[in-house]
């Protein structure tokens, strides 16, 4: 039987999700998803019956681990997913959404308007581009990269207790033990996995939840200090 392209209603959890002005914001992302996002490539199609559950719910949930607050820097932020989700759901949370990509960015920066999302705002570039030059306390990625190669976008990227939240699903654990030798290159304080979305989403989601230390730079810095005293 084929799949329907038709985006389905909201299940009754996403009310419970996204409460006050979050829940029209909602509803209008996933439209904008279910319709330009797929008719520009950034989602599949398939998506579509999929966009509450798979997507929209499963994104929010991560920020039951986002500090009150915060700056977060979307790495790869592709069509919005989770930064716009994370800013819909947490307007205290100043959103920076990175992607390299101009037809990405454009629809992001459609989205931010169209959603009137005070808290964001969008970035063409690479990681790389802007290490050194801002720094976050939280930063997302959701299949952007594997984790060893995802440490070395975001680290730079953190201030010092900074946290990456990095979805991975069922290879989590696995793509933590293979980056072992890059978390101790980083200096990370912590490196764990965390399950957000208990009782809203089936499976709940798994994030790696990496606590940054003080950069390498920084740490070279504060040696060559202490050498001259």
């Amino acid at each position: 039987m084929a799949e329907s392209d038709e985006l389905p209603d909201a299940p009754a959890v996403a009310r419970e999700v996204f409460t006050g002005e979050a829940w029209p914001r909602a509803q209008d992302f996933a439209e904008m998803l279910a319709g330009p996002g797929v008719v520009r490539g950034l989602l599949g199609p398939r998506e579509i019956p999929r966009i509450w559950d798979r997507h929209l719910l499963n994104c929010a949930v991560v920020a039951e681990v986002v500090p009150e607050a915060a700056h977060l820097v979307d790495i790869g932020s592709g069509a919005g997913l989770p930064g716009v989700v994370l800013a819909i759901v947490r307007p205290d949370v100043q959103v920076t959404l990175l992607e390299p990509l101009l037809r990405r960015t454009t629809f992001l920066e459609e989205c931010v308007q169209g959603l009137k999302l005070d808290n964001v705002e969008v970035l063409r570039g690479r990681a790389e581009e802007l290490a050194g030059r801002r720094a976050f306390d939280v930063a997302s990625a959701r299949a952007v990269a594997p984790l060893d190669r995802l440490l070395s976008w975001s680290m730079p990227l953190l201030r010092e207790g900074g946290q990456l939240l990095a979805m991975k699903g069922e290879r989590a654990a696995e793509e933590l033990e293979a980056a072992r030798q890059q978390l101790q290159a980083y200096g990370v304080q912590t490196a764990e996995l965390v399950t957000v979305g208990r009782g809203k989403v089936d499976p709940p989601a798994t994030l790696v939840r990496v606590v940054a230390g003080r950069s390498p730079a920084r740490r070279a810095q504060a040696t060559r200090r202490r050498r001259k005293r």
